[in-house]
């Protein structure tokens, strides 16, 4: 069967020092598959990213079978929203797949818009069942799931039968991640636990990094923050802590949970937007509440003290992240770009 050509549209920012997104993770997984990739944009400006995008659509529409877009819930929906219609007027069909943890308050705001964009899509791509029951419920019935992937055959699974509060924090900083979140954690559970350590890895996004930091020296806590790392040294820094923490304000399915569960890590994350959809509680990670600096604390601590069930739970974690290995995965998307 000969393989379709493909159009990726999201925001490849990896050169410029932010984290891959999906449009580079599966954007490269499906070109191995033996697709016709083509990609953008990787413009730093925001409306040079959204005219190459435009410009390249229509540079390759002759040529297109299948318009793949990464829908955000943010700024970023706005290229969404201008592509998805473009590629409408231009008969092609599209694929949303959605990102954003926040979506569902842009389908609130902005129902008519959002119509437009999602109930003209060849399918919406959700991938947790968390945005799926909630675009179906609002009418989108060609939404369907498929999870985002990791290779699990780079993840080297560590297997920790005592967990010190040695704590790892992985994500760009912005706002709606609550980075400050992470550093309040360190200082409550260093009252007890006066070795406990943070590590934070990611780049800037919105100037939170500064906050964070400053939050950091006005509570007098010592945290690494080591900046943008390749996805290859921050596991191997995993090897060295043994709980992640995720401290998001919203979230869909996070790759980097994902990952730190590959690895070996005890996860303790917030329970917003589609965490408790990907995450069981007690069973592969522990779940608090947002903003709940106390109730992390006491979820770390009961890592640290409980080692058997910890151990249990990551193994747990292991086994859910290997049912989303690309090679499980892809037949998925081999049967909607057929």
């Amino acid at each position: 069967m000969k393989m379709k050509n493909l159009l990726y549209i999201g925001n490849k920012l990896s050169q410029h020092g932010l984290n891959k997104t999906t449009v580079e993770t599966l954007g490269e997984s499906l070109k191995e598959e033996g697709y016709e990739v083509v990609s953008v944009s990787s413009k730093k400006n925001f409306f040079f990213r959204v005219f190459d995008m435009v410009f390249t659509l229509l540079r390759n529409s002759n040529r297109t079978d299948y318009v793949l877009i990464d829908t955000y819930s943010t700024k970023a929906f706005w290229y969404a929203w201008v592509i998805s219609q473009l590629a409408r007027i231009l008969k092609l069909k599209y694929i949303p797949i959605l990102h954003g943890g926040n979506l569902p308050n842009r389908l609130q705001r902005n129902p008519f818009l959002c119509r437009l964009l999602f109930e003209n899509a060849w399918r919406n791509v959700a991938p947790s069942n968390y945005l799926k029951t909630i675009f179906e419920a609002k009418g989108f019935i060609n939404t369907i799931h498929i999870p985002n992937t990791i290779s699990i055959e780079n993840y080297e699974f560590k297997k920790r039968n005592l967990f010190q509060p040695k704590l790892l924090w992985v994500r760009a900083f912005a706002t709606i991640y609550n980075p400050v979140m992470a550093v309040e954690v360190l200082f409550e559970l260093q009252k007890k636990y006066p070795n406990a350590t943070l590590t934070m890895v990611g780049p800037d996004k919105d100037g939170s990094l500064q906050e964070v930091q400053q939050k950091a020296n006005d509570l007098g806590v010592s945290v690494h923050f080591t900046g943008q790392l390749s996805k290859e040294t921050w596991w191997q820094l995993a090897s060295e802590h043994d709980i992640f923490i995720n401290t998001t304000h919203f979230d869909n399915t996070p790759v980097s949970v994902l990952e730190a569960m590959a690895l070996g890590l005890a996860i303790v994350s917030t329970n917003v937007g589609g965490l408790p959809f990907l995450l069981t509680d007690h069973e592969n990670a522990l779940l608090v509440n947002d903003s709940d600096v106390f109730a992390m604390c006491q979820a770390i601590e009961n890592i640290v003290i409980h080692s058997d069930a910890a151990c249990s739970r990551t193994n747990a974690g292991r086994k859910l992240v290997e049912t989303m290995d690309w090679n499980r995965v892809k037949e998925q998307w081999n049967l909607i770009l057929r």
